[in-house]
């Protein structure tokens, strides 16, 4: 199972290349860059972790991607990335892009749970497979 969240998530992982581009267009939009990386990537989990600061100053993604790689190389295939572009135009931050950039070669996948509620109401939920696993033990083989 792949997991699929944010924008272009129903196609294939895209490249460095494709990865430079859109962060190339975060940064001429002027948005701040930002980079994540969770071993929980439960669609209501949204609090994935920093990886350094954002980048609001950035004016070449060549930067994006050298962050991008040394986050690679500090949690390999263990943790998904993300990569997201913030807007403070308005006052406030908010988020205009956000794609995975980085995912574990294996994908347990979810399992749907369902508890019946009052009046036979079925309630349905998703929980990750590798949540089962202790945190940062999830994705390992």
């Amino acid at each position: 199972m792949r997991i699929t969240q944010g924008c272009f998530s129903f196609l294939p992982d895209l490249t460095d290349d494709q990865i430079r581009s859109q962060a190339q267009y975060i940064i001429d939009k002027g948005w701040a860059v930002n980079l994540e990386y969770t071993d929980d990537p439960h669609p209501r989990n949204t609090y994935w972790e920093m990886w350094d600061l954002p980048m609001f100053d950035v004016k070449d993604a060549a930067a994006v991607m050298i962050e991008l790689d040394a986050c690679r190389k500090a949690h390999g295939d263990r943790f998904y990335i993300r990569l997201s572009g913030f807007d403070a135009s308005h006052g406030w931050e908010s988020v205009r892009i956000s794609f995975i950039v980085g995912r574990p070669k294996t994908e347990p996948g979810f399992r749907l749970l369902r508890q019946e509620g009052p009046g036979r109401r079925q309630i349905y939920a998703t929980q990750a497979y590798a949540a089962d696993r202790p945190e940062g033990d999830r994705y390992k083989s």
